[in-house]
């Protein structure tokens, strides 16, 4: 969750969102609600970044990969398909971050060493770490933010998000398929498997990530198991190999926007800088507008990035069903801009440090092709389900 973005804009963000509480311009009582709505949000973020990244330390994903090369027996399409699965997998239960930094690399040079274009599969990644991100109160920030107005329990998100998410899955991967077919349905020699350099590490963070993902799609507090995981990781690490525990592990940089971006926009609604969306435009009745909530939590995304995007329309969104149409814009729409979404800039940061060549300009045309149909789709897949 390292953001690829000056250190320097989220210093300023903090500085003017710490005065914004210092003043008073953000009131007492009202800071105070933000500060209990956002800290179990954060300490998610916090607790999920160490699992996923003392997981990768452990191998778990670079031999994950090549077992998928390996199922895969030597037909892209096969290995293609496990890929997605992977993505998915890994947006669902551990958040489009982790997609994002950790799987992204490992499948690139997956793609790398058995001679196959990375491009699909970098593409792949991206596209699926925000369009899969639909499917928990865990797999985006903004879920986590909504989840609580949606009814008790995960699986009352559940029950409105599983059909705008398989639109979601399905539309970018066949479209992904269809431009990218002539490497998607070839052939590749099958590696020789490596086993990882401490089995005992690999399985033990194996078996804590298989207890932790059913948890966190059944527990309301999610945080809780989250932190018990990274816990006992560290546990594990300060063992096997205590050099990897690094401050670094903590998102410190996600962690200052994130509450930077929190604190600024809770301000404009309580200075009225917001008024005119504190009335619902959207209760659910009406599946035009579902169509505008989610249209314009696709443009804000793309043009001001996900979250504040979210926080910014929050109001205007008047029931769940409502609330998750403007999820689909803000989490399967930001696929165009390269600050959509945090997950994008993370992976670009990645991809080109592997040598993947990605120009914004057809990456954006690329998205756009993707985000309008998906988008839409799911609005009619919410309205029918």
């Amino acid at each position: 969750m390292r953001i690829g973005m000056g250190t320097g804009i989220v210093a300023g963000l903090m500085v003017v969102a710490l005065g914004c509480v210092l003043t008073g311009f953000l009131p007492p009582t009202d800071a105070g609600a933000l500060g209990e709505r956002i800290a179990p949000v954060l300490g998610f973020v916090v607790a999920i970044t160490i699992v996923a990244e003392l997981a990768r330390d452990a191998a778990v994903f670079d031999v994950v990969s090549q077992r998928l090369a390996r199922w895969g027996r030597g037909r892209v399409v096969v290995l293609w398909g496990l890929v997605v699965v992977l993505a998915v997998v890994s947006t669902v239960f551990l958040s489009l971050d982790t997609t994002a930094v950790i799987v992204t690399p490992v499948v690139v040079v997956l793609a790398q060493s058995i001679g196959v274009s990375p491009l699909p599969f970098a593409l792949a990644t991206v596209w699926l770490a925000n369009t899969a991100s639909l499917a928990l109160p865990v797999s985006n920030l903004t879920n986590l933010l909504a989840a609580p107005a949606m009814g008790e329990g995960p699986g009352a998100f559940i029950a409105l998000s599983w059909a705008p998410t398989l639109v979601g899955i399905l539309v970018p991967v066949a479209i992904l398929t269809v431009l990218h077919r002539r490497t998607v349905f070839g052939t590749y020699e099958t590696p020789v498997p490596r086993r990882p350099a401490d089995p005992t590490l690999f399985w033990s963070a194996t078996g804590i990530l298989v207890v932790l993902m059913p948890l966190l799609a059944l527990t309301p507090d999610v945080w809780i198991p989250a932190t018990v995981a990274a816990l006992a990781l560290i546990a594990l690490f300060a063992v096997r190999r205590r050099h990897a525990l690094r401050l670094s592990l903590v998102p410190w940089q996600a962690l200052a926007l994130a509450a930077s971006l929190f604190v600024l926009v809770e301000t404009a609604h309580a200075q009225g800088l917001l008024d005119f969306l504190t009335s619902p435009t959207a209760n659910g009745d009406s599946l035009g507008d579902l169509f505008r909530l989610a249209a314009l939590g696709a443009v804000s995304a793309n043009a001001i990035n996900n979250l504040p995007a979210y926080l910014v329309l929050e109001p205007a969104a008047g029931d769940p069903v409502a609330l998750m149409a403007l999820l689909i814009g803000v989490n399967l729409g930001p696929l165009i801009t390269p600050w959509a979404s945090l997950a994008t800039l993370l992976w670009h940061h990645r991809v080109t440090a592997l040598g993947v060549e990605i120009r914004w300009g057809r990456f954006a045309l690329w998205g756009a092709v993707a985000a309008v149909p998906t988008v839409v789709l799911a609005t009619l897949a919410l309205a029918a389900s």
